[in-house]
This record gives C-alpha cells, structure tokens and sequence, in this order.
C-alpha cells in the first residue's frame, strides 16, 4: 500500500529529526542503550522506506528521486545511510535517463572516502552509470561499465549493491545475446534475493532468468522460471513487481497453443500497471496487450489500445513503450487496409528504436513490417523494410567484428610499418654500398694506365664482391617479399598474397573452386576471459588444423582478426560439405591447450563450391567472399558451431546473385536459395546467441 504524499512527508521529517537528535546528543553513558536502540529503530524505518521506494523505481523514478533528495537532508554525513540513500538515486537518475543528475551522482559515489563502505560505492557507481546507458540503448558501454568492477571490490560490497549489479548484468547480458553469461548473473541475483529474505528480488532475478531461457529456444524452462517467480511476487506482493512478472508471463507464453494464458497475463499485467498509477508503466502494458491481439489477428482491437497507450508513452517519456505503440498501431492499419497510413506509422517506430539504440528490436521491427506488407500486397514497400532488416543486422552482427578487426588490422598495420623501416635502412645500406663499389671501380680504372696487372686483379676482387652484394639483395628482396606476404602470427598467408595467388584460380567467366570463410566463436570472450596470449595460442592452433584437413596446394589464407578463408581448387558438389563437416569436427573436437588450461573453441563457416547449381552460377573472387561471409553470419546468427553452406542458387548472373545474397535469409525461406546446414561437436559447444525475442518488454 502507497502512503499518501502528507505521511510520507511527515515520515522524512521525523526521520530527518530523529537523525539530527542522534547526531548531537552527548554520548552519556546511562543513555546508550536507548540511543542505541533509537538508533536501529531509525535504521529499520530507512530500510523500509528505501525499498519501498526501490520496488516502485520503474513506475516513477523522477519524483521518486526528489522524494529520496528531501530525505537525505536529514542523514548523518559519511554515514551507511547516506550512502545507501545516495546510492538509490543514481539508480533512480539513470532509470529517468537524468544525464546530469546521473552524473553527479557517481561521482559522488566514486569520491566515497576510504572505509568499509567505498567498495559498496563504487559497486553502485558502476551500476547506477550501466542503468542510464542501457535505459538510452548503449549496451556495449553498459557492459563495458560494469565489467570494468574489480571482483575484489564486488565481493566486499553490501548485498543490496552486489544484487542490484547481477539483476543489470544478467539483463544487459541478455539483451546483447550473451545467454550463459546472463544464466549465471542471474542465478547469482536469485541467490543474494534469497540470502535478504526479499521475495521480490528473488522474483524478478527468476523473471530474467525466465526472460534468458526463452531466448536461449528453452520454453519449458522458462515457463518453470515464471511460475516460481509469480509466486515468490505474490509471497509480498506489489503492483509494479507484479507489473514485471506477468508481462514476462506473456512473452513466455505466446508461442503456446492457448493463447488465452498470455492473454490473461496481458491483462494482469495491465490491471497492475493501473493499480500503480503509473502512465509509463500503463502505456507499456497497452502497447504488450495490442501486440498480442494483432498475433491473434483482433486488428481493431490492436489498434484501439495501442492508440491509448501512444499518448501515455509521450506523456512520461517512455521510448521504449512509445517505439512499440507506434509500431502496433502501423501494423494493425496495414492489416485493415490503411497500407501507406500504417506504413509510415512503423516506420517512425523502428526509427525511433535506431535513434534509441535498441537495433535488435529495430531489426525485428522492420522485418515484421515486410511480413505485413507482403501480406498486404505492397511488394516494393516488402522489398524496401527488408532491406532495411537486413541492413540493421548486419550492423548488429558486424559491429563486434568490425572493431575487433579494426584492432587486429592496427596491430598488423603497426607491424607493417616496422617491417616497413627495417627494410628501408637496408635498403640504404645496400644502395651507400653500391655507391662505395662504383667510386672504388672508377679509381681502379683512372690507375689501369699505369698498372694494368694490379688493376685486374682489383677489378677481379671487386666484380666478386657486387656479385656478393647484388646476391645479398636479391636474398633480402625475396625474404621481405615473403614476409610482407606472410601472416606474421600463424604463419598463413595473408590478404597480399591472396590477391596475387586468386588469380591462377580465377578466369574471364569467374572463380571455380569451393571457398570457405570460417570465424571463432566468441574470440573475444577467450581474451577477456583467458588474456591475450590465449587468444594468439588460440589462432595458432586454429591454423595448424586448418592445414592438416586441406591438401599443399589449396590456399589458406588469415583473413583478418579471428577469420580465416580457405579456397580448395576442388569443387565437386560433395567436396564443399564434406571439408565443413571436418573443419567443424577438427576446430571443435577438442579445445586448445596452453599453460595447462583447456580452452573450447568452436567455429561458425560459410562455404560454396562454384559453380553453383542449377544455373552453373560462377562468380568474381569478391562476390564468392562476399556470398560465404554473409552465409557464415547466417551460422553465427542461429547458433555458432554451424557450417552453412550454399547448395542452390536461382540466379543466371552475379547481379541476380548478389540481389539474393542481400537477403538470404528470406530468399532461403523462399526456396531460391538452397543451404546446407551443418552441426560441429557438441561436447565443446559454447552458448551462442539465440534468436531475436519480439519487441514486447521493456522493462
């Protein structure tokens, strides 16, 4: 039950006196014991009003942070209460997206003087920072943030700080397809919860719990989770924590055969959202009510409650709700025949969601779009939001790899340039030496005329000694050319020698041979988790089992980063899934050693052998790169330690290739394209990212 605006006032004040009174009373020896126990009873009422105030954060963090600000006033200075009071706001700045608040407020957390209380400082300055950059999007940073928290300092910090961190980073993990490691965050959130005796903590760690195993393709599991955290929700029930639960209901339950269970959640969900007085809260719940109905095909209906949650999601700021209301709102005018009304409608919702930075819901967004409107007969508006789906996720699958490599290639680059400088200044050195050999060959011919015998035996010494130096250069010249060719790390050759070896492969009419890209999965987790020598022990070993399963005069080449490309001169219809299977069984068949510790290592592949059935395709070098690269994201997409090979390709020439390649994945579900899909060993099988979730919670 709430308190009315006039007791909770009354409450911050007495407890602001009460906090005064023991502040500047003498410590008199008979009046310990009570000041004591005045003390905890102080204590006591703080702690129920903050958690109080933290289960209703998400309803109403902007005035509740005020309402916090007023009784802080009243708080010892350097006290435990100040910081948890302290620590509370910055929570509830970051959940307002209060970018200056949010910022003062950490650093004040950060310049907590050294004592028992500083790791529980900087554990919550870590979260509160993390809460304000996933509230705009940021996932990458959020992680980054909390991460970056010294495990030392994690484990000396208070329960509640250790908790809210777990909840952040199993949901941040989450969200960014890191699924075992938001399992465990979680299981480590649901066990503080325990440890407190707060059932609504437990509930929501069993919630996101519930969230992870629904994404992870685990339904039952998820169900299990959501069951167990209604009932911790409703062992001290509240609106908003119950708000959560049954949302996350919903979203399990919506793939079942009965779709009255997510109905009713639905709309539990909503009843609690009222009973909250939250407009936030409310319009969220209207926009996951409507998303159901437009499952279930109720169109008006969809749209008249995504039009009443559409204001309310302005009215409180709420972006995430007001993406998904405008989205819903689309949807359902497309289905009733409003196509260019609706169209523009979602839209401005994925826009909204790119702005945000929310791209995994954005990429859904504008594939569900091209569903609807392909439905709906407008095949060039289909054409144009899947090209936008496809767009925003390869920048979603790239952006990773794309900086990874990036910093690979600055590696390399550097390497280059030393190798670079070397070479100049023996360059230098064999050119002063030649320049040193002709003035001494024209001082041996001013003097032939006076001795003819001595100068021939000079001329002999010093024709010797260019011929040892011009053998000396040519040697250089072939080993720089080597080298300069030569992946410095593993040995393989790198892109330089691509370029000049891909042309006896390559004709007028395009390449014949099979062409493989494969990628480690997960590379930079082996670094975070294992250092960096793992990773370069990791690349070695990786290239040595690349060479043991092709032939001397197939060419492999370390493509960049943690990416490799093989093209094999064979491309007989068998050959390109046979070499995946034993590229798959060789990466993943048992982990790579170093230092006594086992690392498993899997591999995502894209592969084709050219020409491509049935038109015969064959393609330029690039565009067969370009084919397997978008092939192997595919793999990385639907669960890594895959292989995905292309069988069949309906295109007569390279553009109507590369028009189908630009949207494989749908003309796969089409039947234009054929692909091969391939499994390697189980028994070192990391988590991959599962599919995209729908756009249906935004807590």
């Amino acid at each position: 039950m709430q308190l009315p605006q006039a007791s909770r006032s009354t409450l911050c004040a007495a407890l602001a006196a009460l906090l005064l009174l023991c502040a500047c009373s003498p410590a008199r020896e008979e009046a310990r014991a009570p000041a004591e126990a005045a003390s905890a009873t102080q204590h006591a009422q703080l702690g129920r009003e903050l958690d109080r105030i933290e289960r209703a954060a998400r309803a109403r963090p902007a005035p509740l942070e005020r309402e916090l600000r007023a009784l802080a006033g009243g708080i010892a200075p350097g006290s435990t209460a100040e910081l948890e009071v302290l620590a509370l706001r910055a929570h509830l700045a970051g959940l307002s997206r209060d970018r200056s608040l949010n910022d003062q407020l950490v650093q004040q957390l950060r310049d907590w003087p050294a004592g028992a209380g500083r790791p529980s400082a900087l554990v919550a300055a870590a979260t509160a920072t993390a809460e304000y950059l996933r509230a705009h999007g940021d996932l990458r940073e959020a992680r980054k943030t909390l991460l970056a928290v010294d495990a030392t300092q994690l484990a000396a910090a208070g329960p509640v700080f250790r908790w809210r961190y777990h909840d952040q980073m199993a949901a941040i993990c989450s969200d960014s397809g890191e699924l075992d490691s938001a399992l465990n965050n979680g299981h480590a959130a649901q066990r503080l919860g325990e440890q407190m005796g707060q059932p609504w903590r437990v509930a929501l760690s069993l919630m996101e719990l519930a969230f992870t195993s629904n994404r992870a393709d685990t339904p039952a599991r998820a169900r299990q989770l959501i069951g167990q955290a209604l009932t911790e929700a409703q062992k001290d029930p509240d609106p908003v924590t119950l708000n959560r639960v049954y949302t996350m209901r919903g979203i399990v339950y919506s793939g079942d055969s009965d779709p009255g269970i997510a109905l009713q959640a639905y709309t539990d969900a909503l009843e609690q959202a009222q009973r909250a007085d939250s407009d936030s809260v409310r319009a969220l719940g209207l926009a996951n009510l409507a998303d159901h109905h437009l499952r279930q095909g109720h169109w008006a209906r969809a749209l008249e409650l995504a039009e009443q949650a559409l204001p309310l999601a302005r009215s409180s700021r709420n972006s995430s709700a007001e993406s998904v209301a405008r989205a819903n709102i689309g949807l359902a005018k497309i289905a009733l025949g409003r196509v260019a009304e609706g169209r523009d409608d979602v839209r401005a919702g994925n826009t909204l969601d790119e702005q945000q930075g929310a791209l995994s819901y954005a990429s859904a967004g504008w594939e569900e779009l091209a569903g609807y409107l392909e439905r709906a007969g407008d095949l060039a508006g289909a054409v144009a939001a899947y090209r936008e789906h496809r767009r925003v996720s390869e920048r979603v699958l790239r952006d990773e790899t794309r900086k990874l490599l990036l910093e690979a290639q600055e590696r390399q680059d550097a390497e280059q340039r030393a190798r670079d400088i070397e070479l100049l200044n023996r360059d230098n050195a064999l050119k002063a030496e030649q320049v040193h050999q002709r003035n001494l060959a024209l001082m041996l011919w001013a003097a032939l005329g006076g001795c003819v015998l001595v100068s021939l035996g000079l001329l002999w010494q010093v024709f010797r000694r260019v011929r040892r130096t011009n053998e000396a250069l040519a040697h250089s010249n072939a080993s720089l050319k080597r080298q300069s060719e030569t992946d410095p790390l593993t040995g393989l050759a790198n892109r330089r020698h691509f370029q000049a070896a891909i042309k006896s492969l390559s004709s007028g009419e395009g390449l014949a041979a099979s062409v493989f890209l494969i990628d480690i999965d997960h590379f930079k987790r082996i670094n975070d988790s294992y250092g960096h020598a793992a990773g370069d022990t990791v690349l070695i070993d990786i290239a040595s089992r690349l060479r043991e399963a092709v032939r001397e005069d197939d060419l492999i080449v370390r493509w960049g980063g943690e990416e490799f490309l093989i093209v094999a001169r064979s491309h007989e219809p068998q050959f390109g899934p046979q070499l995946a299977q034993r590229l798959l069984d060789l990466i993943g068949g048992r982990p790579v050693v170093q230092d006594g510790r086992s690392i498993p290592v899997t591999a995502s592949i894209g592969f084709v052998s050219l020409p491509v059935p049935p038109h015969g395709l064959r393609l330029s070098w690039e565009r067969a790169i370009d084919l397997v690269d978008t092939v192997m994201y595919l793999a990385k997409a639907h669960g890594r330690n895959k292989a995905y090979g292309v069988e069949r390709i309906e295109a007569a020439d390279a553009l109507a290739a590369a028009q189908l390649t630009a949207r494989l994945e749908a003309a796969w579900a089409e039947g234009q394209v054929g692909l091969l899909a391939l499994t390697g060993p189980q028994s070192f099988r990391s988590s991959g990212a599962g599919e995209l979730m729908p756009k249906e919670f935004g807590a």
